[in-house]
């Protein structure tokens, strides 16, 4: 008898729970199918961008390659209309054809429009930092021979940080600026640090161990003058005094 009563208790319970349901599915089920449906068209709106996306990829990407392909083979003009039809390409891709076409004005001569180029790419928040970075450091490069050293200093030092994948050119370049601006002991610690960087590359580190010696002559042939100017000075005492005497007459 106990086990029909527990067993009329629990069909009762689920005819209740049946009928609540029912009760809130009346109430809030076009919500659920609603959210459902948002919840799936979100999932097929996201899987189409990333399809598209996928495809504007790689049809930038062969686009990219074929003007690398047309400077290759000295077509410079078609290179150029290819570079410039990435312009509305994804952000990666338009900011390598920019930073081509800058590159392309610096090869032949353009100087002030390549500046120009870079320094927008510099500034353009749209674009990868390290990009961004590279095109700082293509304008430091350019303008390396007319910038004063405090201000190529200020523009250099950003990328000379151990974070920076551009830190090797960076720092050698401080180098060599620091050297040509008369400032020996700094010069020397960015060529010091390269040195002692075991992942510098071995061409600029070679560079880097010509630039000591160098900075080591310049270094010996200062002192060197100091060592002459003091084996010329006078003797002292009775020898000094016997040459500032004057010779005796012997004509009388």
């Amino acid at each position: 008898m106990a086990d029909l009563r527990d067993a009329i208790s629990r069909e009762i319970d689920e005819e209740l729970r049946r009928e609540q349901l029912l009760k809130l599915w009346d109430k809030y089920g076009v919500y659920v199918l609603g959210a459902a449906l948002a919840a799936i068209l979100a999932v097929a709106g996201w899987k189409g961008y990333e399809y598209r996306r996928a495809q504007a990829n790689e049809t930038a990407s062969n686009q990219y390659f074929l003007a690398l392909g047309e400077l290759a083979a000295k077509r410079t003009d078609e290179a150029q209309k290819a570079l410039e039809g990435l312009a509305a390409a994804p952000s990666g891709y338009a900011a390598l054809a920019r930073l081509r076409l800058a590159a392309q004005d610096a090869a032949d001569g353009n100087t002030l429009d390549a500046v120009s180029a870079y320094d927008q790419i510099a500034k353009d928040k749209a674009v990868d930092p390290i990009l961004q970075d590279y095109a700082r450091l293509q304008v430091a490069m350019l303008k390396f021979d007319t910038l004063p050293f405090p201000e190529l200093r200020t523009q250099l030092s950003p990328l000379a940080n151990d974070r920076s994948p551009w830190r090797y050119t960076a720092r050698e370049l401080l180098g060599v600026g620091a050297a040509r601006a008369g400032f020996g002991p700094e010069a020397r610690s960015h060529f010091q640090r390269l040195l002692a960087d075991r992942t510098t590359p071995p061409g600029i580190s070679e560079r880097a161990r010509i630039m000591v010696a160098l900075l080591d002559d310049q270094d010996r042939a200062k002192e060197a003058p100091a060592a002459d100017d003091k084996s010329a000075v006078p003797p002292k005492g009775d020898a000094a005094e016997d040459k500032a005497k004057p010779a005796p007459d012997n004509s009388k």
